[in-house]
């Protein structure tokens, strides 16, 4: 047999082989590719799903983001007759040719050849019922609730819980999904008149003399809750599961599939997706939860495309994101647990030192755009354990098209790392700035501590001599921090900020300093470190911060320098 007679007798399938997005970029795909759309809100990653939808069905129109799409089937016409002949139910109505009635189509022979024969070029119009299916929120939620009972043996299969009903080995492996995110089992009660419902809870087992159709077992499963009686929750996670792997679509579109999932199931259910899709189908979904994408991750399937999308006035920019680039970010513990693929999801993120520096500019920017009639930036300020890792975090936020910037304390210009890979992980040139920062950080170290060695033993050994204490005291440990910091010029440095810089030409390469950082995204703490912005104020880290967020952000004097620099970062 040929290629061609091949691909003839082939199960008849369609599939999209390209999009272009009106920015130009065209992502190249193949049958069984799981594709997955992330950006921050009003991005374009819905509109995507559903003008994709649009131009399937008539290849004459064009959508507002999506420019075109390349379609590829398989099949001959005959094997589309033979292939709905089998999959749905058949009837002639008066009509020369029969009807076919399956999942969500009803469709005329003559129509369905037509369509399938001029598809390419013209749409494939209400054939796409057939191989299309968007998974609503409605058909999740409504895919719980009892279909009509059919004869298993002789009719088609026309919803996906009687192949749960046909197959022993089905209701089995969805129980087990189930089990995983909710800790019970899923179970098809096939002996309940003219409909077939869900039940979930422990499954009753089958005592001596006992089967499924044994009053007292059938007693003791009808005692469960209905799965179509529970939550949204449970109720979308089997509906989305049973569309997307029962069906017999080739092509499924899903908004969002996280909706009405606590974290944890979120997470499960993109692992199942990437995991265990059958074969031969095409899977397109636009998420907006951190949740589902690492479960996504953690499938590692080779069929995942992630596509990044932002708004850019009329045009929606795509990037596609390298499954070696995710792996990469994946494979650091650090990154891995932290909040940063939450980047992918906002316009823009801002990486601080801890998690103390991003509350509080995260509260500074609310105060200073909670009245404001426009829409507030939509902004991400995450931490990565200090500025050695600051790095890392921008080097994977950049890889994943996500703009950045970074906020640093004053000491960051102590050492030449990791201020220097900062610095050119954000696309800055090293020897461009190195003059200035050699002069500024001589000029600094040039600088007389305010306690020389013997002054810092002295008062060392005093705090010493005066605790006798089996456990250390931690007033204590506090005051010789306190000492050991004098004795270091950038210690100092830290606490005092920029006007530690000696006048002339120090100040001056500093100032030209600043401003090249700040052109590339990074901003020093001028004040020194984040406890400089309100000194009226004592403790440190988050002591500090949860004291000072109890003042009036938007008109405390004293957080003037705070706001303007926040509204800087943010410019």
């Amino acid at each position: 047999m040929t290629a061609e007679q091949q691909a003839g007798s082939a199960d008849p399938r369609i599939w999209i082989e390209s999009i272009v997005y009106n920015d130009g970029t065209e992502i190249d795909l193949s049958l069984e590719d799981i594709v997955i759309l992330v950006g921050p809100n009003n991005s374009g990653k819905s509109a995507s799903l559903k003008e994709a939808q649009q131009l399937i069905r008539s290849q004459s129109d064009k959508g507002k983001v999506l420019s075109s799409i390349g379609l590829a089937s398989q099949g001959s016409s005959e094997s589309l007759v033979s292939w709905l002949s089998e999959k749905a139910k058949v009837s002639y109505r008066g009509n020369p040719e029969p009807t076919f009635e399956g999942m969500g189509f009803q469709i005329y022979q003559g129509n369905a050849v037509g369509w399938w024969n001029h598809g390419a070029t013209n749409g494939y119009s209400d054939l796409t019922k057939v191989f299309i299916h968007n998974i609503s929120t409605e058909d999740r939620l409504s895919s719980a609730n009892p279909t009509q009972s059919i004869r298993l043996t002789q009719e088609p299969l026309t919803h996906p819980i009687h192949f749960l009903q046909k197959y022993d080995s089905q209701e089995a492996r969805f129980s087990e999904y189930f089990r995983q995110a909710f800790g019970t089992d899923l179970i098809v009660h096939r002996n309940a008149g003219s409909e077939v419902p869900l039940y979930v809870g422990d499954k009753p087992s089958l005592e001596e003399g006992q089967d499924r159709t044994s009053e007292e077992y059938l007693r003791r499963l009808e005692s469960l809750d209905r799965l179509n009686e529970q939550g949204d929750g449970m109720r979308s996670f089997v509906g989305v599961l049973l569309n997307a792997f029962i069906s017999s679509h080739s092509i499924l579109f899903i908004d969002e599939p996280e909706a009405f999932l606590h974290p944890p199931q979120a997470r499960l259910l993109g692992l199942m997706i990437a995991r265990d899709l059958p074969s031969n189908r095409q899977l397109f979904i636009a998420t907006h939860s951190q949740d589902f994408l690492q479960g996504v991750l953690e499938a590692s399937s080779d069929k995942l495309k992630i596509a990044r999308i932002r708004r850019d006035g009329q045009l929606n920019r795509v990037r596609i994101i390298n499954s070696d680039m995710i792996r990469a970010i994946w494979s650091d513990s650090l990154l891995r647990h932290s909040n940063i693929l939450d980047g992918l999801f906002h316009d823009k993120v801002i990486i601080c030192e801890s998690d103390s520096d991003c509350l509080f500019y995260s509260a500074m920017l609310a105060s200073i755009t909670d009245d404001q009639s426009s829409v507030p930036p939509d902004i991400l300020f995450v931490h990565c354990g200090g500025k050695h890792r600051i790095n890392m975090a921008v080097r994977a936020l950049r890889c994943l098209d996500v703009p950045v910037s970074v906020v640093a304390d004053f000491d960051v210009l102590n050492e030449s790392e990791p201020l220097k890979t900062i610095f050119e992980e954000l696309g800055g040139n090293w020897e461009e700035i190195r003059a200035d920062w050699e002069l500024v950080k001589n000029a600094i170290d040039q600088k007389r501590p305010e306690l020389e060695a013997s002054e810092v033993r002295r008062e060392v050994m005093g705090i010493l001599d005066a605790n006798s204490e089996r456990i250390f005291p931690k007033e204590a440990v506090r005051n010789i921090q306190r000492i050991l910091r004098k004795a270091s010029a950038w210690a100092h440095a830290k606490e005092v900020g920029s006007s530690f810089v000696p006048s002339g030409d120090a100040t001056q390469a500093f100032q030209r300093l600043k401003i090249n950082l700040r052109s590339k995204g990074l901003f020093l703490v001028e004040v020194g470190e984040l406890e400089g912005f309100v000194r009226s104020v004592g403790n440190h880290g988050p002591k500090w911060v949860s004291t000072v967020l109890e003042r009036n952000l938007k008109n405390d004097p004293e957080l003037d320098n705070a706001r303007r620099f926040v509204r800087e970062l943010i410019s």
